[in-house]
């Protein structure tokens, strides 16, 4: 009777402690539950956005990396930033993929104005092309006037073509424009340089790019002179060429006409286009690179500082950018 008693209080008790493991147990599977449960967290607000096409010259330098944030945060907009050369940029902005541009190349701008595609075009800032080659310089180009240079390298590079070689944007770039303008001034269409022979390789990348491109094959090759200061350092190459009216290069910003394209965000372009033009990040971009490089990248327009045959005043560039256009 003792033994079975025993049992049975044995029995209650397993019971016992089983049942209140289990309700245990259960409390902790509803503690870890609650603690999985994610918290409702607000949603960030929806910061509206500015789509940039931009050369490539002015990202590879690292001039849009410096001034981005400034503008993020005075505005409180958020940049998306697509690098390419002049064209694809144009190309952009004529599809309306963009709101704004900033490019190098006057003849096509103008164009681009024109078929009423852009609005309120300022210049921003300007610096020099130089053609960059082995210090060895085996055509012998150095301290001539662009043209002659190129003709001597059309010359070398037909007679000792893998001595003599140049490495083309080739890609419809600013640069690549300029190039071409060169090609004329010195007396040959660009159609008959391309087929020249195997001296001229059309590399179709970014300035960036076909610098070191043609860093590592030995050749010459036509650049601005920001990106080739921002890139010294990796290249085994040096300024041959840096004198001549035609080597001029202006950077301008403009935006793309919402009357073709209603989706443009015309008011935030036209903030930029007065953010690029105010004095203080004229004054910065004057100053961006000095004490890297030595010596500017970029000469700011501000003022009227650019006094070259080709230059806008900055009386036409100076004004602020408005919609609709006064």
């Amino acid at each position: 009777m003792g033994s079975k008693i025993r049992k049975v209080l044995s029995v209650g008790l397993i019971l016992v402690l089983v049942s209140t493991l289990m309700a245990g147990s259960a409390k902790e599977a509803v503690a870890q539950g609650a603690a999985s449960t994610p918290k409702k967290v607000p949603l960030l607000p929806k910061m509206e956005r500015l789509r940039v096409a931009t050369t490539t010259s002015l990202y590879d330098t690292g001039l849009w990396s410096y001034l981005e944030p400034m503008f993020e945060q005075k505005y409180g907009v958020e940049l998306d930033i697509v690098y390419a050369g002049t064209g694809i940029a144009l190309q952009y902005g004529k599809r309306g993929d963009v709101d704004v541009l900033t490019i190098h190349d006057r003849v096509r701008e103008d164009k681009f104005i024109r078929e009423g595609y852009g609005v309120n075009r300022r210049c921003i800032a300007y610096n020099y092309f130089l053609i960059a080659g082995p210090e060895s310089d085996p055509a012998g180009i150095k301290g001539m006037l662009p043209e002659d240079a190129f003709k001597r390298l059309m010359e070398e590079g037909k007679k000792n073509p893998e001595k003599a070689k140049f490495i083309s944007r080739g890609d419809n770039s600013g640069t690549h424009a300029k190039e071409k303008a060169i090609w004329l001034k010195a007396g040959y269409e660009y159609e008959s340089v391309q087929k020249s022979g195997s001296w001229y390789v059309e590399a179709g990348r970014g300035m960036g790019p076909t610098l070191l491109m043609a860093s590592e094959m030995q050749t010459y090759t036509l650049t601005d002179k920001g990106t080739f200061l921002a890139y010294k350092g990796n290249l085994k190459l040096i300024p041959l060429v840096e004198k001549g009216k035609i080597l001029l290069n202006v950077y301008a910003v403009l935006a793309v006409n919402p009357e073709k394209h209603p989706k443009v965000n015309i008011k935030m372009a036209n903030n930029l286009i007065n953010f690029l033009i105010s004095d203080e990040i004229q004054r910065l971009i004057g100053e961006y690179g000095v004490e890297t490089y030595g010596m500017q990248l970029f000469t700011p327009c501000g003022g009227g500082k650019c006094k070259e045959i080709g230059c806008p005043t900055w009386e036409e560039c100076a004004k602020p950018a408005e919609w609709p256009i006064k």
